[in-house]
């Protein structure tokens, strides 16, 4: 065997500092459920003015929001509850791809060291192969 060959990683785990990734997925009919049966009590708990307009109310792009915002918490360490809903807010670029805003005490978390990056992937669900 030859000499082994330096390299320069595009990502080092030790260098970049605690990074996690969390995951989460729901069926967008869940949601159009949750917000049949509770409305505007629900919409205006989990997701930000912004959010709401972004998704023109669609059950499945909220459902991703929702999906991508318990996947934060799980990130933060916290889950929901000592972060609330709607200071996980997931918004969109000028090109439609998702960006993460935090607030309040996710910023705060988030600030005392954790890394995190978003992707947000959606599916169908499972109901639409029937």
């Amino acid at each position: 065997m030859g000499k082994a060959q330096h390299y320069s990683p595009i990502f080092d785990a030790d260098a970049a500092g605690p990074c996690e990734g969390g995951i989460d997925a729901i069926e967008p009919a869940r949601i159009a459920a949750t917000i049949a049966r509770w409305g505007e009590r629900f919409l205006g708990r989990v997701f930000t003015p912004a959010e709401r307009v972004i998704c023109n109310d669609r059950a499945t792009s909220l459902a991703a929001r929702f999906a991508a915002k318990e996947a934060v918490a799980k990130v933060l360490g916290t889950g929901v509850g000592d972060v609330a809903w709607r200071e996980i807010e997931i918004l969109a670029n000028e090109r439609g791809r998702p960006i993460l805003v935090l607030h309040g005490a996710a910023a705060a978390r988030a600030a005392a060291g954790v890394a995190l990056a978003l992707v947000v992937a959606t599916t169908a669900g499972h109901e639409a192969q029937r």
